[in-house]
């Protein structure tokens, strides 16, 4: 299939189907928590779209917002491209936002129809939602509210099952497809308006990488990530292009088992994700012992040479073959056996964590995006990679580094704008070129390297400007430390929050941080932190859906306490 030919993202999905009939009684979608074995079949999906499609199009016209919001499950996929065949653009939203969120959203998009997943999601935007508005839930809990399965069944009495033939083919690649609402870590969400042809051109991008990863095979994933995040929401468009067969998994705490289930050959996820396993895997290690241990240690040191190129002796290509075998075969296990790669993005990996990860036989891909290139930028090859940079970008899109260092992205990918913002839109697209806010450099072999962030920056008293991130990624490589805050900015100095269990880990912690700082320049070196124990979580307000820190919600909190360290 030439994704470049594709008009929509709804043709996509038709032309699929079309294309591999020996999909059509084929697997496709799957929701863990249900039954692990109750698939819905590729023709199944089609028929749900078109009967779906026909109740919508009596309720949209071109152009009219339809919010989404629903835990990932197979009826999102089935509502998204139901919305877009009818004429609607899906604004989907995080079942983790705030009221706060979920009233201005609202408001802002004004939202023709509200298609919700059940009574849970249902409360938390019952009362900002207009009387004009229809909802629809995917569930039966309300007999004032219409259900998908009720839709349906009506549907197919009346014999309205679309001909194939039949789907939206008035969509236009430069058309609206969807309303991402970035989380932020700081202010309201802004509406970020994403193009069919934005999309699609993104899969384009992710075809090379992957096609060297399934080559003939039909691929399996396994998606935990919100479906209304841009970075999973793109990856479902990816699946279909590859006719993949798609796992919905129980909840991030039952991933691991999960995974023993699906078996999958690709899995995306964010930092944090590999920073907890990077936790788990090196806990698990260090209480080896004798052989064992030297041969963890062994696996690290030749896996690490491999992945950086550099050529082994023969003792050691006999020791690394043991590796395989003893080692690396059985952690492959863990994640079900037939894992391929694990696709990083939505923030930055710590090249520790990436190197450790490839070295003992998990493959770690680190791409780099934003909500506003629908999502992704570049990303690296798997047998090419370069860890400390996020591989070179897609063919799909231009790159660029500004004048003072600042990353700045062209191509189809590139959002339309921000919905109601125009003066917001102004300020980071100029000339056709988003201006992505990170700093970069572009390596000898061409490869995108993230160097800083413009504007997470700390600025001291002396004027130096300093990455919290960075810090912050090298103090939670202590096992002790679950997570850390820095601050700094206009002091003399440095100061950390340090989430950590118990506070008998405070000498290990001050242990850990004097050796740190000896790697640190003067100016990045932490000189006091306070230990907390509660965690930032997205329920409290301190995380973004996507496990980012929300640094003005965790100084709102802490404030005083780090004053007090100065």
């Amino acid at each position: 299939m030439q994704l470049n030919k594709i008009n929509s993202l709804v043709e996509l999905f038709f032309e699929k189907y079309r294309e591999k009939k020996e999909l059509t009684n084929q697997p496709f979608l799957n929701w863990l928590k249900t039954n692990k074995d109750d698939f819905l079949t590729w023709e199944q999906v089609k028929n749900q779209i078109c009967l779906l499609s026909e109740h919508l199009k009596e309720n949209l016209s071109k152009g009219d917002r339809c919010v989404l919001l629903s835990e990932n499950r197979p009826e999102w996929l089935i509502a998204d491209i139901a919305i877009m065949n009818s004429g609607g653009v899906t604004v989907p939203l995080f079942t983790t936002y705030s009221e706060k969120d979920y009233e201005y959203i609202i408001n802002d998009c004004k939202p023709k129809i509200c298609l919700i997943s059940n009574d849970i999601q249902f409360k938390k935007i019952k009362k900002f939602i207009s009387t004009e508005t229809k909802v629809i839930s995917i569930e039966n809990f309300n007999q004032k509210i219409q259900s998908i399965e009720t839709i349906l069944v009506n549907n197919q009495k009346k014999e309205k099952i679309n001909i194939i033939e039949n789907y939206n083919r008035e969509i236009s690649r430069k058309d609206l497809a969807c309303i991402i609402y970035t989380s932020g870590t700081t202010g309201n969400p802004k509406g970020v308006m994403l193009s069919h042809g934005g999309i699609l051109s993104n899969c384009e991008g992710a075809q090379e990488i992957l096609n060297t990863l399934v080559k003939n095979e039909k691929p399996v994933f396994l998606t935990w990530l919100p479906l209304s995040h841009s970075y999973e929401h793109t990856v479902q468009y990816v699946q279909i292009s590859l006719g993949a067969k798609i796992y919905y998994a129980e909840s991030l705490e039952k991933l691991l088992p999960n995974m023993t289930v699906a078996q999958p050959t690709i899995m995306t996820a964010v930092p944090r994700f590999y920073q907890n396993l990077f936790s788990k895997i090196s806990i698990n290690f260090s209480k080896q012992k004798g052989l064992k241990k030297k041969l963890i240690e062994s696996t690290i040191y030749l896996g690490t040479k491999n992945l950086n190129k550099e050529e082994l002796n023969l003792r050691e290509k006999l020791l690394n073959f043991l590796c395989e075998k003893l080692v690396r075969k059985k952690i492959k296990n863990q994640f079900g056996g037939k894992l391929k790669a694990f696709v990083s993005g939505g923030g930055a990996l710590d090249q520790k964590i990436g190197e450790f990860l490839n070295s003992i036989g998990l493959p770690t891909l680190q791409g780099y995006g934003l909500t506003e290139t629908s999502p992704v930028v570049s990303c690296n090859m798997p047998g090419k990679i370069k860890i400390e940079t996020v591989g070179p970008p897609f063919k799909t899109n231009e790159v660029k580094i500004a004048d003072d260092g600042e990353i700045l992205v062209k191509g189809e990918n590139v959002m339309l704008g921000y919905w109601n913002m125009k003066k917001e839109t102004d300020e980071i697209l100029k000339d056709g070129w988003l201006h992505t806010g990170d700093i970069g450099e572009i390596t000898l072999d061409g490869n995108l390297k993230i160097t800083d962030r413009k504007k997470e920056i700390i600025v001291n008293l002396g004027g130096d400007n300093i990455s919290p991130s960075k810090i912050e990624n090298l103090l939670c490589l202590n096992e002790k430390i679950k997570q850390s805050f820095v601050y700094g900015d206009k002091k003399t100095y440095l100061v950390a929050l340090i989430v950590s269990e118990t506070d008998k880990n405070q000498k290990e912690i001050e242990n850990y941080l004097e050796n740190l700082n000896k790697n640190l320049s003067s100016v990045e070196k932490v000189k006091k932190f306070k230990l907390i124990k509660e965690e930032f979580t997205i329920e409290n307000g301190m995380l973004t859906p996507t496990l980012k820190l929300k640094r003005k919600k965790i100084l709102e909190k802490y404030k005083d306490d780090l004053e007090k360290l100065y």
